[in-house]
């Protein structure tokens, strides 16, 4: 009989921790992890990031990439003027250049905005230095950038470039002085 007991009280102490192990089991694979956050703004930094890059190894083709290609993509350039149409920015582009070398940029005070799933602003300073047609140049300023996602891929749809010190002497492309903002 004391054995009849005992073995009933271990059985019920038994099936107590097992349902109480399950319990705390159960609670833990119940538990949901955190989702990650994810940036929005993530896909924008790479595009600007693949940018930047082309700039200082001077690669026409990574630079233009940037770009939507498309003949509404408007640049407001570093000397007042205005660039309408990726073929009007990819010549001026090349033609740019073919007279840079050693390019130096550095980036600051960066800021991504989201407007929505689909566009997104970035504005930043920027200091750049290059030899341009054989002589060092010096520039700083201010720039924004409206980015589009077109597809899976950020792209740049408008550029507005405002520097510290425009240089006067520098030239003014032909389409740089035909071309207007679109009204």
């Amino acid at each position: 009989m004391i054995d009849q007991i005992t073995g009933r009280w271990k059985m019920k102490n038994i099936a107590i921790i097992v349902v109480t192990i399950l319990a705390f089991a159960g609670g833990a694979i119940g538990q949901k992890t955190a989702p990650k956050k994810v940036d929005p703004t993530k896909g924008v930094r790479e595009a600007f990031d693949k940018l930047v890059e082309g700039i200082k190894q001077v690669d026409v083709e990574k630079v233009m990439n940037a770009y939507e290609k498309s003949d509404r993509l408007l640049i407001f350039n570093n000397n007042g003027t205005a660039t309408i149409g990726w073929d009007n920015v990819n010549s001026n582009v090349k033609a740019s250049y073919a007279k840079a070398s050693n390019v130096s940029l550095d980036i600051t005070g960066l800021r991504i905005e989201m407007l929505g799933k689909t566009n997104a602003y970035l504005t930043c300073k920027w200091v750049q230095r290059q030899d341009y047609d054989g002589k060092p140049e010096n520039a700083s300023g201010r720039m924004t950038l409206i980015y589009k996602l077109v597809g899976k891929d950020w792209k740049i749809i408008h550029r507005h470039t405002s520097p510290d010190n425009p240089d006067p002497t520098r030239p003014v492309l032909s389409s740089e002085r035909t071309n207007t903002p679109a009204q």
